[in-house]
């Protein structure tokens, strides 16, 4: 019953309208990250490192032989030793000198990487460039209840090597993609930034791409441009939705979802959608009988079962049902 109710509540809230920033639900084109990914050794292991990994002792092989050390492989065989792949992310406008949180991973079998430290790791992006390179002392993560001891954490444990270059202050356009492509939040959107640059600056490539020229009050100034664009409240548009999560009983409810003229059964309960303003007089608790007025959204729905004492379990084969007969206008969506 507890559940129901909230239900309810998420219904009715999700009725308001709410302005977000343009910046909370649309990107810059070009500004993001990048993901970095790398190979190493973690060594200092006690005990605890790959036991007979062939890849493991060949790669501390080469790396004792770029010391000027000649070594046989099967003489590297060390449980104190694991092979790893490093991960980062990149953010966008990275400067040289810039450190970077890394993530270690074991690849191999060992069981633990508690006291390790990663030795020097060349970090690249997809195109196979060097960006960063890692080396420090490992943090196992844990959870507070259980400690993952083949992954670990260094913080600031990399350094950027090279600059991302882009010439954002002196962009003649840019370009902004919504996060959630909608025709009717693009043309809001463009109205709007219209509105605050006082001129035709803006205009909707489609329904998540935004074209914006620079003004030339705004003339290599594209940082100021952007901060002014993004601090801009849009309302933006959503479909008519349904989200139900039959595993949990958990169900998310948009706005807009309409429910048209229905009649349903379901075990000792009768729903009635219709605009017969009459018949509400038949209803009666004992024979569990409830009539909404036709156009009645899912949030009325909601309450009136919810009157009726329906569970969750219900409540979705209800939805499902109605959906299926054509009355829920809206996405009925199933995780």
């Amino acid at each position: 019953m507890m559940r129901l109710a909230l239900l309810t509540t998420i219904s009715l809230i999700s009725s308001l309208s709410f302005a977000a920033r343009l910046k909370d639900i649309a990107s810059i084109r070009g500004v993001r990250e990048n993901q970095l990914i790398g190979y190493g050794l973690v060594v200092g292991l006690k005990g605890t490192g790959d036991s007979n990994s062939q890849f493991t002792s060949k790669s501390f092989a080469r790396l004792i032989e770029k010391m000027g050390v000649q070594i046989e492989g099967r003489d590297l065989q060390s449980k104190n030793i694991a092979a790893v792949i490093v991960t980062a992310t990149l953010p966008a406008f990275a400067k040289a000198g810039n450190p970077l949180d890394i993530t270690v991973n074991s690849i191999g079998d060992a069981s633990s990487l508690v006291g390790g430290t990663l030795l020097q790791t060349p970090l690249r992006a997809g195109n196979d460039e060097v960006f960063a390179v890692a080396q420090g002392a490992l943090s196992v993560i844990g959870d507070g209840k259980e400690v993952h001891t083949t992954a670990g954490r260094i913080p600031n444990g990399a350094m950027i090597e090279r600059d991302i270059q882009a010439d954002f202050a002196t962009r003649k356009m840019y370009r902004m993609t919504l996060h959630n492509p909608d025709f009717t939040t693009a043309a809001r959107t463009v109205l709007t930034i219209n509105k605050e640059l006082g001129g035709q600056y803006a205009t909707a490539k489609d329904g998540g791409t935004i074209d914006i020229i620079t003004p030339f009050s705004y003339e290599n100034k594209g940082v100021e441009l952007m901060a002014t664009i993004e601090a801009i409240e849009i309302n933006p548009d959503q479909k008519a939705r349904v989200v139900i999560n039959e595993k949990t009983g958990t169900i998310v409810i948009g706005e807009k979802v309409k429910i048209s003229k229905v009649g349903l059964s379901h075990g000792s309960l009768t729903l009635k959608v219709s605009d017969d303003k009459n018949k509400k007089s038949k209803e009666s608790a004992e024979d569990k009988v409830t009539v909404l007025d036709a156009g009645a959204n899912v949030g009325d729905l909601v309450q009136a079962l919810n009157k009726l004492g329906v569970s969750p379990k219900d409540l979705i084969s209800i939805l499902q049902s109605v959906k299926a007969a054509g009355a829920l206008h809206g996405e009925l969506e199933t995780m």
